[in-house]
């Protein structure tokens, strides 16, 4: 199961990159990994450890902006397609996660 959290936060004010550069870090430190410049991605073992994933990113959310937060199977996943412009590009996944056992 992947979790995908798009957003777009305002950046306008000092206090609104703070807030930007605050959650970007959390998801990091979550074990998100940038898919793209305002979509991370994380992968999970099964729905139950996506959700506990969810409901953290849930306590993150800052008070401005936009956040959607969407769960999708290894196999939806892996019918994505990509493109670097009209290239056809192989979907990697951001980073390699060792599951234990």
């Amino acid at each position: 199961m992947w979790i995908m959290v798009f957003f777009d936060l305002p950046t306008e004010t000092k206090k609104d990159r703070k807030a930007h550069s605050v959650f970007r870090k959390n998801l990091i430190e979550d074990g998100f990994g940038m898919f793209q410049f305002s979509i991370y991605l994380r992968h999970c073992a099964s729905r139950e450890n996506a959700d506990v994933h969810v409901k953290r990113v849930k306590t993150l959310l800052p008070e401005k902006g936009h956040v959607g937060i969407l769960c999708i199977t290894d196999k939806q996943f892996g019918a994505m397609e990509l493109f670097y412009c009209k290239k056809t590009k192989e979907i990697s996944t951001p980073h390699q996660q060792l599951e234990l056992f």
